[in-house]
């Protein structure tokens, strides 16, 4: 698998800086991908080493051939983040008693399996509609769409953006039952008048949405941020890059929730349920990446980065 197919790491910069304040213990990539943030980071901090994660085959693949130079100090394991506390209760000979002090999730989807025309994410390229991140095992997005009902699918467009039409949309795909990520594509512009689409391809929402529940991406995320905290030692830190406003808004949830350790109380009263915070919050808002990094990188214009330091209990 050639490492040129797979994406530059956006906000790279920016991650190695947060982690330099955790140089020591073992860092979880995970969301490896095809390494890229791995492999700055173990360029940083010479004694660090590494356990990546990832469910897609093809990026574990590029991942061995990018960071083989690191030798011993990384350790591939095929699983999901949701998986974080099972992947490292089962790698206790590699962590030698170290601790995690440091968690790293890259979410959504990357350039190559964008661009890889057979995995069928994109609407650029005619292909079978797949879409699965593990291609090995789950449903495909054309056997989700033989299954769902019409109310269910409408509600996960409404989810995702895709509003004004989502009713019109749902009934158009479902007649249709495509195959094909092009079948999808014209299924979608029958349903929405030309004079009413706005920029951008008509069928964008519609392939983000189809993607995160083939996946369970959102049950993902919530499960992988709870296990990331667990799993870290006091004081270790967790940076997470999310990419559209559905995966912001839950990071920020979870993290909000973790740092008022799940506190409703009324504000004027002050806390007087005994919450306990599991870690503070690096800033209040996500970083975004530098208009010279989107210059070169493109990707990188919808990246949103937030960190947090977990705390002593």
């Amino acid at each position: 698998m050639a490492q040129d197919t797979y994406h530059q790491p956006v906000l790279e910069r920016e991650i190695v800086e947060f982690f330099a304040r955790q140089s020591a213990g073992v860092l979880v990539d995970a969301t490896l991908g095809g390494g890229g943030h791995s492999a700055a980071l173990l360029e940083a901090a010479p004694t660090r080493r590494i356990i990546g994660i990832d469910r897609d085959p093809e990026a574990r693949a590029a991942a061995s051939q990018r960071l083989a130079p690191f030798g011993d100090r990384v350790r591939i394991v095929a699983s999901t983040f949701a998986a974080i506390r099972e992947v490292v209760a089962g790698q206790a000979e590699f962590l030698a008693g170290e601790l995690v002090t440091a968690v790293l999730m890259d979410l959504g989807v990357s350039s190559h399996q964008l661009d890889e025309s057979s995995r069928g994410f994109s609407f650029r390229a005619d292909a079978p509609l797949d879409m699965r991140m593990d291609p090995t095992r789950g449903t495909t997005a054309a056997q989700y769409l033989a299954e769902v009902e019409l109310q269910d699918f409408v509600r996960l467009l409404r989810v995702n953006g895709e509003d004004r039409f989502a009713g019109a949309i749902a009934r158009s795909i479902l007649d249709a039952q495509p195959q094909t990520t092009d079948e999808l594509t014209a299924a979608v512009e029958r349903a929405v008048p030309a004079a009413a689409r706005r920029r951008g391809h008509v069928a964008t929402r519609v392939f983000q949405a189809l993607r995160i529940v083939v996946n369970d991406e959102v049950n993902e995320l919530d499960a992988g941020i709870e296990a990331a905290l667990d799993v870290l030692a006091p004081g270790g830190l967790l940076a997470v890059i999310s990419y559209h406003s559905g995966e912001d808004r839950a990071v920020k949830h979870a993290l909000r929730e973790a740092a008022t350790g799940g506190c409703h109380c009324p504000y004027e009263l002050g806390c007087v349920c005994g919450a306990v915070p599991r870690v503070v919050l690096s800033r209040a808002s996500a970083q975004l990446a530098s208009a010279r990094e989107v210059e070169v990188n493109p990707r990188a214009r919808s990246a949103r980065l937030r960190t947090a330091q977990k705390v002593a209990p």
